[in-house]
């Protein structure tokens, strides 16, 4: 199984940039081992299982509330599919042939 998830987290109850607690989000999605890309507007992961992301969104989530972040906005996409691997790379590769 492949799973894609497209991830945009950050608080809201704060004022100007989210530099400072995107890149901690960032962090523990780094630290998760899993293959991922930041892009401008979120940050793509992809894991073998559902369960995996799920468990990585409360991780992230946790570290904004240890951070004392009363209100976060959360945006998130999946696409799951029986096989496959390294599918952020292939999908683009597809597109980009057809070019």
């Amino acid at each position: 199984m492949s799973v894609i998830m497209s991830l945009a987290m950050f608080p809201t109850n704060k004022i100007g940039s989210k530099s400072k607690d995107v890149s901690e989000v960032l962090k523990v999605i780094k630290n998760s081992g899993l293959n991922y890309e930041l892009t401008s507007m979120n940050t793509i992961v992809e894991a073998k299982t559902l369960k995996e992301l799920l468990d990585l969104i409360d991780l992230c989530y946790l570290k904004l509330d240890e951070m004392g972040c009363d209100r976060v906005y959360i945006s998130v996409n999946f696409d799951a599919r029986k096989e496959g691997v390294n599918r952020m790379k292939s999908k683009i590769e597809s597109v980009q042939s057809l070019i």
